[in-house]
């Protein structure tokens, strides 16, 4: 689940996660754990995600721009 994942970030267990079309119901809690943890929360453009977005990258924040760089290439 996309929550679970969002916790896999806050807990330094994976670097990333994209989730194209994500339902805030979804993610809303993943997203505050990920974001206490120290991470970065954007959609896929690197604006800061919000309740009105409908895609979500997740990282640990080292990594976050370089992500957003390569989603934007393809």
């Amino acid at each position: 689940s996309a929550a679970l994942e969002l916790g896999f970030v806050a807990a330094g267990r994976t670097e990333s996660i994209n989730i194209p079309g994500a339902h805030k119901w979804d993610v809303a809690a993943g997203v505050l754990l990920v974001r206490e943890a120290g991470g970065r929360v954007t959609d896929f453009m690197g604006k800061d995600w919000d309740l009105g977005s409908k895609d979500i990258v997740a990282t640990n924040g080292l990594i976050h721009e370089r992500l957003l760089n390569i989603i934007n290439k393809s």
